[in-house]
């Protein structure tokens, strides 16, 4: 299996390097990608930015904010923390099974000491009831990535000021602030490993996924880029990643908000209502799916604001595709509901 530890530490020439790699047929399936970052946020597809961060934190402290391709929660990054992707053959992979994809990484943390490391619920890793992992998963043209985030050495109390968590996400827990929801792995891997910062780290982990002993035999399967793959993903990371359209919007003043958290994740709908048509409809949420919730929010404009009628216009949608994990039928009286 090949890898490829990048270079730089701005997330959105990572995150524009993964979705080029993704897309080009220059590396072949299945591959591994590691990524270090500066300060910085990322937002999931579904989500609306200015809800999930603090921005004159991010302002005054220099956090890059951007938004991924894949679902999922806003998650918090520093030179502390490691990135990793998988990217497999869809075919070979179903779609939000985190267990299975993951568990190579648990093994390797076990070895070094973590063993009370675990997936558990959707797409997290935790040791002693407390997150250290959280993992996105995106899907095109029979590829999937699976990305996740390895918390190793990093200011947790940045965590808790950069991002704003709502708060039926934190009382669903039982637990009262962000901060108690995280930790670092390194104070759980064995004394051998103490004296690591996130580099070294990485280094340990691409040995010990590839099973060999040095850096120099991990080598043999390193994928490097070329100046060609360097100016392609400048050009993403210009258009995409770093557009203020992608990772803010222009969102509306909405007058309509239909909110509930599923065992899939949470919906937070919003509807601009214009004699008695929606005019304007965002679908917002740390949910995965395979399809993005565009098509949803196209079929709704125009539509009539009542139940029957929006319950009709989505009917024609197989929205498990949409919202992997949560009923058709609750999504639906989530959309449609008046009150």
């Amino acid at each position: 299996m090949q890898y490829l530890a990048m270079q730089t530490n701005d997330i959105r020439t990572n995150l524009a390097t993964e979705q080029y790699l993704l897309n080009s047929g220059k590396i072949k399936p299945p591959f591994m990608l590691f990524y270090i970052e500066k300060p910085c946020i990322i937002v999931g597809r579904n989500q609306n930015t200015m809800e999930e961060i603090d921005p004159i934190y991010c302002q005054e402290n220099g956090v890059t904010v951007t938004r991924r391709l894949s679902g999922g929660g806003a998650v918090y990054q520093d030179l502390g923390n490691l990135c990793y992707s998988f990217v497999v053959p869809a075919e070979k992979q179903q779609f939000g099974d985190f267990s299975s994809i993951l568990q190579p990484i648990v093994d390797v943390l076990h070895d070094m000491g973590a063993t009370g490391a675990q997936v558990n619920g959707r797409n997290d890793i935790i040791i002693d009831n407390k997150k250290f992992s959280g993992n996105a998963m995106y899907t095109k043209n029979g590829i999937s990535f699976c990305h996740g985030t390895l918390m190793f050495d990093v200011d947790t109390s940045a965590v808790a000021s950069a991002l704003r968590v709502p708060q039926d996400k934190i009382e669903s827990k039982g637990i009262k602030s962000v901060r108690s929801r995280v930790t670092n792995i390194k104070p759980y891997l064995k004394p051998a490993y103490q004296n690591l910062d996130a580099f070294g780290f990485r280094d340990e982990l691409i040995k010990k996924l590839l099973k060999v002993d040095t850096l120099e035999q991990a080598q043999a399967f390193a994928f490097n880029l070329d100046e060609t793959d360097k100016k392609e993903i400048e050009k993403i990371t210009q258009e995409l990643y770093s557009n203020w359209d992608w990772v803010y919007g222009k969102s509306p003043e909405f007058s309509v908000q239909r909110r509930q958290k599923f065992v899939g994740g949470t919906i937070d709908a919003r509807y601009v209502v214009e004699n008695g048509k929606i005019t304007v409809a965002k679908i917002y949420g740390d949910f995965f799916g395979a399809k993005a919730v565009n098509d949803l929010e196209t079929a709704l404009i125009g539509v009539v604001y009542d139940a029957d009628t929006i319950a009709k216009a989505l009917a024609d949608f197989d929205l498990s595709a949409y919202f992997s994990g949560i009923e058709p039928n609750d999504v639906i009286d989530l959309l449609s509901k008046q009150k």
